[in-house]
């Protein structure tokens, strides 16, 4: 455990925001983080869980400790002729771990290549893209509690799992740390080519397989989106927002041209960045704020932009797309401070 006071926060978001931490204390293993709740560390409240940062938007100095989980390895925990069950610390690098099951042959996570972050965000967010949702895969999620320290596995019923969302943000947020994710993965994969342009970049690449997917996936990402290290980003800034397929159809009577994908009975998607785009925000500047001139959903750090900044930026944007058509955005990013 290493504990750091008045600690500068700008490598732990992918916004590169210049803000700081009473306290930042890293863990490395289970038994550190039960040291921690069981009060024999001290640390100040409120607690902020923080791992690759890239779904957080800072806007003010964190007057509490952020928990940083380095817990890594991966493990195969079962395995039969159909599938196997492999698990990964939370401190874990999401992309690593992507293709360490895809070299294996194991499928199911190909198409989540290329996201940002760790292993433990991943049933908080409930991820997806390109079809896949990351609920689909999760077995079980090893957690420990912030309050008594206790050790709780949650099945994935228990996750309750919702589009970009999980018990572990709404009603238990904060509650849980998580230490150790389980995902059940294919070893006869069936490949999900459904989404978009997908199938067409991976017939650029020749078969299809495992490894071309991926590939496929991670040239459409850096083709669209902006890579944190060069341009600070949290990569999509709002969720698709879901409506009724009355309003939906509504919406395309008045726009024929809008994408519309179907939900849950009775719901339809709608496509966030295409709402922004047709109200003119696609690379827009706002001060040192600005929006990514190859996908309006990419809300960008020009370089020395206040989190204040970005926030006020999501919100002109949010009411322009409300005034046109009337949907009401939802951040997907979560915003951290004062504002």
């Amino acid at each position: 455990m290493t504990i750091y006071e008045n600690a500068p926060l700008k490598k732990f978001n992918t916004f590169g925001l210049d803000y700081f931490a009473n306290k930042l204390i890293h863990i490395k293993t289970e038994e550190e983080a039960v040291s921690l709740f069981n009060g024999k560390t001290k640390w100040e409240k409120p607690l902020l869980i923080l791992g690759g940062g890239s779904n957080i938007l800072f806007t003010s100095d964190f007057n509490g400790t952020i928990l940083y989980p380095e817990m890594k390895g991966i493990k195969i925990e079962e395995k039969n002729n159909e599938s196997v069950i492999v698990s990964a610390g939370a401190g874990l690098n999401w992309d690593e771990f992507v293709s360490w099951t895809v070299t294996r042959g194991f499928g199911g996570l190909e198409n989540l290549s290329l996201i940002p972050g760790n292993v433990g965000a991943t049933p908080i967010q409930n991820i997806g893209a390109y079809g896949i949702e990351v609920k689909d895969l999760i077995v079980r999620v090893r957690t420990i509690n912030t309050i008594d320290a206790t050790t709780r596995i949650f099945s994935n019923s228990e996750c309750e799992f919702g589009y970009r969302n999980s018990i572990f943000k709404n009603k238990e947020k904060g509650k849980y740390l998580v230490t150790r994710v389980y995902y059940r993965l294919n070893l006869s994969p069936v490949l999900n080519l459904s989404y978009g342009s997908l199938i067409e970049e991976v017939n650029k690449l020749g078969q299809e397989s495992l490894e071309n997917v991926r590939q496929s996936v991670i040239n459409i990402r850096r083709s669209k989106l902006p890579d944190p290290e060069l341009i600070g980003n949290a990569g999509s800034f709002f969720k698709n927002p879901v409506v009724s397929s009355s309003f939906a159809d509504g919406l395309k009577n008045k726009f024929p041209e809008m994408p519309i994908y179907d939900d849950k009975d009775g719901y339809k998607k709608l496509a966030a960045g295409w709402l922004i785009d047709q109200c003119g925000w696609r690379g827009k500047r706002k001060g040192n704020a600005g929006v990514h001139d190859k996908q309006a959903l990419v809300l960008i750090n020009n370089g020395k932009a206040t989190g204040k900044e970005i926030y006020d930026l999501s919100c002109e944007i949010k009411k322009s797309v409300h005034e046109k058509f009337g949907v009401d955005l939802e951040r997907e990013v979560e915003v951290i401070g004062t504002i």
